[in-house]
């Protein structure tokens, strides 16, 4: 198999516009895809001492948080909002029904489509969850608009990633 080469773009026409190449560096903590992925972890590690007293991990807390703004969707509906995989969600669904916070019945126009629902139980654990956004952006030591203008700033770059 033939190594592949990472496409190089052709910069000598900015480069000489500009009068120096760029110096982007290769160290692992200059990369901002690391401080991303580090941060993730650590966003991740903080929900779950959070999210333990509920019961939950952190990707069951994203579909409950999903099916609390919009109850009585198909899985297909659950992954488009949530941004996961429905193979992900799959077990993740089937997890919360066994806690009963959630139903899973058949749609009456198409018997294979699941219609995933919140019981009373899951809209109950919607209360007890309410101060978890709070207590969040207490840990990570944001303001709300420091926070807003951050999560617009990861939103625009998802959005240019996956075109």
């Amino acid at each position: 198999m033939a190594e592949q080469s990472i496409p190089q773009p052709d910069a000598s026409a900015a480069n000489a516009r500009r009068g120096s190449p760029p110096t982007l560096s290769l160290a692992l903590h200059e990369q901002p895809c690391f401080a991303l992925f580090t941060t993730a972890n650590a966003v991740v590690r903080a929900y779950r001492d959070l999210l333990s007293p509920l019961g939950l991990t952190y990707t069951q807390y994203l579909a409950m948080l999903s099916l609390w703004e919009h109850d009585g969707v198909s899985l297909q509906e659950l992954s488009a909002h949530t941004l996961l995989d429905p193979s992900t969600l799959t077990p993740v669904v089937k997890r919360l029904q066994a806690k009963g916070l959630l139903t899973r019945t058949r749609a009456e126009d198409d018997v294979r489509r699941l219609i995933i629902s919140v019981t009373p139980e899951g809209l109950g654990l919607r209360e007890r969850a309410r101060p978890i956004p709070d207590a969040m952006l207490c840990r990570v030591g944001l303001s709300p608009e420091d926070e807003r203008t951050l999560g617009g700033l990861l939103a625009g770059m998802q959005a240019a990633l996956e075109g």
